[in-house]
């Protein structure tokens, strides 16, 4: 069973996008909330995705991803980003982020990420 874990301080903004990558990927979804935690959680196992919000208890989500690399480069990732695409890519080139979600991710971005990971090795 494939696991994800959703990094947010509003895990109600992440349901719709929890619900169906549990029904459409067959896998378990659990979130976390801080920085800390992540490491810990990746600590005891590797989830198949980690997606980040914009901003997590203070720290933004493109530093989380960056830590996230920084301890295992092979946890594929996901950041929710308001910046425009060009300004997403320039922002966070270099740190192997596979998408960048709106600020409300919903199933159709499920399905997205679904299919990204279905596309790699």
């Amino acid at each position: 069973m494939k696991h994800f874990l959703i990094v947010t301080s509003h895990a109600n903004k992440f349901s719709e996008l929890a619900d169906a990558l549990g029904r459409q990927g067959a896998a378990e979804v659990t979130t976390t909330a801080s920085l800390q935690e992540v490491m810990a959680d990746l600590s005891a196992a590797t989830p198949n995705l980690v997606i980040i919000d914009e901003e997590v208890d203070g720290t933004s989500g493109l530093k989380i991803a960056r830590a996230i690399l920084m301890k295992n480069a092979m946890v594929n990732q996901a950041v929710v980003s308001s910046l425009s695409p060009q300004e997403f890519h320039d922002t966070a080139e270099g740190l192997g982020i596979m998408a960048q979600l709106p600020p409300e991710p919903d199933a159709a971005q499920a399905k997205v990420l679904l299919d990204i990971l279905e596309k790699m090795p």
